[in-house]
């Protein structure tokens, strides 16, 4: 539980952890290369731990520094081993649904498993294409995790996405480096393309023609050190902190500024954020870096939808926190995707924000959000889901009276040292 009372204006310099997305993929990468690889900065949140033991399961060698954020990995060169029983991907749906692309090609059974979040979560997406690949997959729960991935030789295809899905499309890529022939997705929309740049850092050939991604297999990824850059998704939560907060100012320094993630900053802007980027260039994997300060202003509302929501799905609760505090009615369609996140986050976000006095319409696919001057502090849930538990710790730094949220346990999937952050941000914060 987490006890929050109004911040004033602050003036910070913060960074943020690995980025989550990435964590994962140089997990998965480094462990199916031909030899040790370091990483450095890695996110050593649950999520991604969870991807660590799993991948210790399947016989990878892993040395992990959680104090110094960093890892060795042992790559085997594509050939894992039979897990003893149960790969338990927790919370994570980056975990089970990328894993699922590598055990598809692998020579026995496995059976992937979650927590009670993550077992209500489609499967279906991967499914599909993987079993068009060759491989057994079938989901316990019609259509949801379990799952049971029966690996077998696999055929290369060309894939037809019916959705913007950045762990689908991964799922196919990585199934394709152990297919015979050229694997193709095609997407429905722009999504994030850490993958992709992974896989040519990896020495893996692979092409991109406008929204048609292809690889080449079978492939063994080289092994390479690795830095990873901090998470522009965590980075959001503080960007709103200060950008809707007049007098305040705020230096994040080495955050990721992929093209493919950046939407976040650019509807921010849309709203009046004084936002100034300073790149440093290119690390390691090839994801642009650099730091983002960001000065206080009033915020005016916008409309995200279409194409933008893809590349700013994660951050749309946070982006609705900022339209609460906003001058106007903003407005989020075409993200029915956010029903099946780590919670339904278009209800939760309409039920938490109703609380704090904000008028909302819940849709569909999104929500209308009348901003206003000032929240009010009141008792708030998590819904059990990281990104619910931060955002509201944000809105609740522009609230009158105290705003309790419950169930804060969850924000270490994805952010330990956040509520640590959070204090600097006003003094009136209690860890319960």
């Amino acid at each position: 539980m987490l006890k929050i009372k109004r911040g004033a204006p602050t003036h910070n310099t913060i960074t943020v952890p690995g980025d989550k997305s990435i964590s994962h993929r140089v997990l998965m990468l480094t462990a199916l290369s031909d030899g040790a690889c370091e990483i450095t900065n890695l996110l050593c949140g649950e999520d991604c731990l969870h991807t660590v033991e799993a991948l210790r399961g399947l016989g990878v060698s892993i040395e992990l520094f959680p104090e110094h954020c960093s890892a060795v990995v042992h790559g085997c060169s594509g050939k894992l081993r039979a897990p003893k029983g149960d790969i338990h991907c927790g919370n994570s749906g980056t975990t089970m649904r990328l894993l699922a692309g590598i055990l598809a090609a692998q020579p026995f059974c496995s059976r992937l498993v979650g927590d009670p979040s993550l077992s209500r979560r489609p499967m279906k997406r991967i499914i599909e294409p993987l079993s068009l690949m060759g491989a057994k997959l079938s989901a316990e729960g019609n259509n949801f995790p379990p799952l049971l991935v029966e690996g077998k030789p696999l055929q290369p295809i060309t894939y037809q996405m019916p959705v913007a899905s950045a762990q689908v499309k991964s799922a196919i890529l990585l199934a394709g480096l152990f297919a015979q022939g050229k694997s193709t997705v095609i997407e429905y929309a722009r999504s994030r393309d850490h993958t992709e740049r992974m896989l040519q850092d990896f020495a893996v050939a692979i092409q991109r023609h406008g929204r048609e991604i292809s690889l080449k297999g079978p492939s063994v990824p080289q092994a390479r050190n690795f830095c990873i850059p901090g998470d522009i998704s965590s980075a959001s939560f503080w960007t709103v902190a200060v950008a809707a907060q007049p007098g305040a100012n705020l230096l994040i320094e080495n955050v990721g500024l992929n093209p493919s993630r950046r939407a976040v900053l650019d509807i921010l802007s849309r709203m009046g954020a004084c936002i100034r980027e300073t790149s440093i260039g290119q690390v390691e994997i090839g994801e642009p870096s650099g730091s983002l300060e960001i000065t206080g202003t009033q915020l005016r509302a916008t409309t995200i939808q279409g194409e933008e929501i893809s590349n700013a799905i994660d951050e749309i609760p946070i982006i609705a926190v900022a339209g609460a505090l906003a001058q106007g009615k903003t407005v989020i369609r075409n993200a029915q995707e956010l029903r099946v996140k780590e919670t339904d986050r278009i209800t939760a976000l309409t039920a938490n924000l109703r609380a704090m006095g904000v008028g909302i319409i819940e849709h569909e696919d999104g929500m209308e959000i009348q901003g206003r001057d000032s929240l009010i502090g009141t008792h708030v849930k998590s819904f059990g889901d990281h990104r619910i538990a931060m955002a509201f710790s944000i809105a609740g730094l522009f609230a009158t009276g105290e705003t309790v949220i419950e169930d804060t346990s969850c924000i270490a999937t994805s952010y330990p040292g956040f509520e640590k952050t959070l204090q600097r941000f006003s003094k009136g914060i209690v860890i319960c």
